[in-house]
């Protein structure tokens, strides 16, 4: 792995090179058949426990529009959304991603789809009549990493209600804009997101080349999904973005006003990393939803790649605040594709919290510099 030292530095701080520098030393063989043609992240599959509760949160709360729903599902979308749902949420026992889901160029690509996983080993199911209300032929297959995916074209179109301005709150989310994974070894998912034709767009690695992250991409933003170095699989965060700072600044005002600001697990602010203004809060059953705005394009086929400096306090957040430990150490289960909990495997790299100075994340601190200390004081 390329050491920090060797590369060019920004004015900014962050690293720059052509193509991500990340190797591995137990990669997931690459399939001799191509991969299937991702466009992008198109909805989750989330298990909820209370299906009440968990439909005040987002369609009350965030505003999410119902497209349809029944006693054991909902399924709703953003406002700039033309395929069936964004979301379902499935009432269960256990709350858990049951899908990943990416729309692909074409219906052929399912075949690919299948050959891909097949070679690998991977248990797949396709269903001709779609997994969801809304979604026609469908792949879903366990990747070698632990996850559930799934893959589609078909789908039924809805109203895109762009133009219903009547219907915008002063938060409106507008689209989904990616996944966020929890995996043990970021290396190994990082060169099998590759095989599977994702670029990388930004990275956070030290100085011996132990890589905590990796944010990843097919449509041309920052990401479509980012792999998290911890305890997994599991998932970290679902995006949706807003069109403004002031969309994002409007919600955490609303949850105040509602007396959920508990609800309210980090932020608002200026993401380094992606250089997006986020939010993160959490749902009645502690999965993680970010609200998003204001990245930057990577279309084109010489995007640079940024590399942070894991002691840089600015990767995370641009004006240096401190993380909170949960936002490192939570996350959501994922399911196998018979509904059951993955076993979640121990990481074994060393944490981003943990070589942060003070070893609890919310130290201010940047390696050339020495430490700093607590930027905001002892924390309660």
């Amino acid at each position: 792995m390329s050491e920090l030292k060797g590369r060019e530095k920004t004015s900014s701080g962050f690293y720059v090179t052509k193509e991500a520098p990340i190797v591995t030393d137990n990669p997931v063989p690459t399939p001799s058949v191509p991969a299937p043609d991702i466009l992008r992240c198109a909805y989750m599959e989330l298990v909820v426990t209370d299906l009440a509760k968990s439909r005040e949160f987002y369609v009350d709360v965030l505003g999410l529009t119902v497209t349809e729903e029944d006693e054991n599902t909902i399924y709703l979308r953003s406002l700039e959304e033309f395929i069936h749902h964004n979301l379902v949420l499935r009432k269960g026992d256990v709350a858990a991603v049951a899908a990943f889901s990416y729309r692909v160029r074409s219906p052929e690509e399912l075949d690919k789809a299948v050959a891909f996983y097949t070679e690998l080993g991977c248990r797949v199911e396709r269903r001709t009549e779609g997994f969801t209300k809304g979604i026609g032929d469908s792949v879903r297959v366990e990747d070698p990493l632990g996850f559930p995916y799934e893959f589609f074209y078909d789908v039924e179109h809805v109203e895109r209600l762009a133009w219903r301005y009547d219907l915008y709150t002063p938060g409106a989310l507008v689209r989904l804009d990616h996944f966020n994974q929890i995996t043990p070894d970021v290396p190994r998912a990082v060169k099998f997101m590759q095989d599977l034709g994702f670029r990388v767009t930004e990275d956070i690695q030290d100085e011996e080349g132990t890589v905590y992250a990796a944010w990843m991409r097919r449509k041309p933003t920052v990401h479509d999904t980012a792999m998290t170095g911890g305890d997994g699989p599991r998932m970290h965060h679902v995006a949706f973005s807003t069109h403004e700072k002031h969309n994002i600044l409007a919600i955490c005002d609303k949850l105040g006003a509602l007396r959920m600001s508990d609800r309210i697990e980090r932020g608002p602010g200026r993401h380094g990393v992606s250089n997006a203004f986020y939010l993160y809060i959490l749902d009645p059953d502690g999965h993680r939803v970010e609200i998003y705005t204001q990245d930057y394009y990577t279309g084109d086929p010489d995007n640079p790649v940024v590399t942070w400096d894991v002691h840089d306090n600015q990767r995370r957040d641009w004006w240096g605040n401190p993380v909170v430990p949960s936002w490192y150490t939570n996350g959501s289960l994922v399911l196998d594709l018979d509904g059951n909990p993955r076993e979640v495997v121990a990481g074994t790299d060393a944490s981003e919290m943990a070589v942060t100075i003070g070893a609890d994340g919310f130290s201010y601190t940047r390696d050339e510099e020495g430490d700093k200390g607590f930027k905001l004081g002892n924390t309660l």
